[in-house]
């Protein structure tokens, strides 16, 4: 285990989860992120005596369940922590583990460097540019995206639920992504074009003039210009069929220490002022859609209107 992991570790460790003695703590991992596993674990036990670790190999998807062991792991702990190549946030593992009162973290596609730098952040000032947007959007029914790279899409948010995802893990139920940042929404419908400019599952980050569109039409992606994307989705419909196509979250990134884009979703959704929006889905974060698939497109300089009006969108 490299000793550069240690302070990123005890910050997921002290600050986002605050472990406390005596709690049951089970760190999920796999082949690929295993020296954030060990990392997670070793700052763990400073904390408490009952932590356990647990390796199986890479899913398939993101979005596709873990192994039953795992799941029960996850639902029986305290705290849980999923540094894994594919996500688990969108799973009904991690949804059941809160229900039954377990407090955690997943960390998709966290690499060694995004595991430093996204953990290396001013949780409190987070905390407050997640507050800023809340108060913008909230109480919009219609908000409207639009960017130079061509986006001009609205979503209908209806009486879904805002959400943020401050980094803060503290209560039993709670649970957020590492590193965090972003208030974000299950919309009830979006209809228009989404250019992707900026970091787009499975690509990373788009170079150059490199773009993925996607035209959206009462909540269902209706076209996409990727074959690669188009495949993913293809795939995950032959088991769920056009809930496979569902535009599935509408995010905006708050986490104001994130200067650039790195090429990992996991930390570029979160980078302040830019906007995310996500296929497939949205069941574990207020929606009613289950996929096995959860594809997050990150847009560069987008303008957020709530009911027509411009918001101010936090910044580096």
């Amino acid at each position: 285990m490299s000793d550069d992991l240690v302070p990123a570790a005890r910050t997921a460790i002290e600050q986002c989860l605050a472990v406390g003695d005596g709690e049951s703590v089970g760190i999920i991992t796999d082949e690929d992120r295993e020296p954030i596993g060990e990392a997670l674990y070793a700052a763990a036990t400073a904390a408490t005596d009952d932590v356990t670790l647990l390796r199986y190999p890479p899913g398939d998807q993101h979005g596709a369940e873990p192994p039953a062991p795992v799941a029960a792991a996850m639902a029986e702990s305290d705290v849980f922590l999923a540094p894994t190549t594919k996500s688990l946030s969108h799973t009904r593992a991690r949804g059941a583990a809160c229900e039954a009162g377990a407090r955690g973290a997943t960390l998709p596609g966290i690499t060694e460097d995004v595991f430093v730098t996204g953990l290396d952040a001013e949780y409190a000032a987070i905390d407050d540019a997640c507050d800023a947007v809340l108060s913008a959007v909230e109480d919009a029914g219609e908000v409207r995206v639009t960017s130079p790279a061509g986006t001009d899409v609205a979503f209908g948010i209806g009486d879904r639920e805002w959400l943020a995802d401050t980094g803060s893990v503290h209560a039993p139920g709670d649970f957020s992504n590492l590193p965090a940042g972003e208030v974000f929404v299950a919309p009830e419908t979006a209809t228009g074009t989404v250019v992707v400019d900026g970091t787009m599952m499975p690509h990373g980050r788009l170079d150059g003039d490199r773009r993925v569109t996607f035209e959206c039409e009462a909540g269902r992606v209706t076209s996409i210009d990727d074959d690669a994307i188009g495949d993913d989705i293809e795939a995950a419909a032959a088991s769920v069929g056009d809930a496979a196509y569902n535009v599935a979250e509408l995010g905006i990134g708050t986490n104001v220490g994130v200067e650039e884009l790195v090429g990992s979703v996991l930390l570029d959704e979160k980078a302040a002022g830019t906007v995310h929006v996500a296929i497939g889905d949205n069941a574990g974060i207020g929606g009613d859609t289950e996929a096995p698939i959860h594809l997050d497109g990150i847009l560069r300089e987008p303008t957020v209107y709530a009911d027509d009006e411009a918001i101010e969108l936090p910044a580096a």
